[in-house]
């Protein structure tokens, strides 16, 4: 969130940093796996570093949007009435940026069960992902579907708690629904 801010409020981060988040996009997440293993060990600490790489670049590239699409006229009238640039970014950009952020925030965390469930898939000995295998291998299709409901579910479960943090919290910039 941090670096979005950063990148969302500075033309010069934006041209810079921009490109670079992109290129990084492209990579494959599944092939940090066997590097995050070496670096941390088998277990839990590569599956939470895969769903974080895998969730970074949306969450990031929406708050950068939200805070460089601001009208530069809005702006400029913030400035004419005294505002710094501190003042525009905390109390104008940011709440602007936050129906952004909720988006990419129901986005990136069903992407982070994905990363997850392929680290412990590739390197783990338990958890879902590691479920998968050992039940595709001793051929108990229903575990393995079983095993997959459960991410399902559980990715559907978060994206709706995500969903009514985002309309309580951002419910004023919806057309047609109530703030509550």
């Amino acid at each position: 969130m941090l670096l979005g801010c950063l990148i969302g409020s500075s033309r010069l981060a934006y041209a810079a940093i921009y490109p670079l988040m992109t290129g990084f996009n492209a990579l494959p997440k599944a092939a940090f796996v066997p590097i995050l293993v070496v670096w941390f060990g088998i277990g839990v600490g590569p599956a939470m570093l895969t769903a974080f790489l895998i969730s970074f670049f949306p969450i990031t590239v929406n708050i950068a949007t939200g805070l460089a699409t601001l009208e530069p006229e809005l702006e400029d009238v913030l400035r004419v009435l005294g505002a710094k640039r501190w003042d525009v970014l905390v109390k104008v950009g940011l709440p602007r940026s936050m129906p952004y952020f909720f988006g990419s925030l129901k986005v990136a965390i069903t992407l982070a069960f994905v990363g997850t469930t392929v680290s412990e898939m590739t390197a783990s000995n338990e958890g879902i992902g590691y479920l998968l295998i050992s039940a595709g291998s001793a051929m108990q299709m229903g575990l393995a579907f079983a095993g997959l409901v459960v991410v399902g579910a559980m990715a559907m479960g978060m994206y709706e708690l995500f969903s009514v943090l985002e309309r309580r919290q951002t419910g004023w910039a919806h057309r047609g629904s109530n703030a509550t």
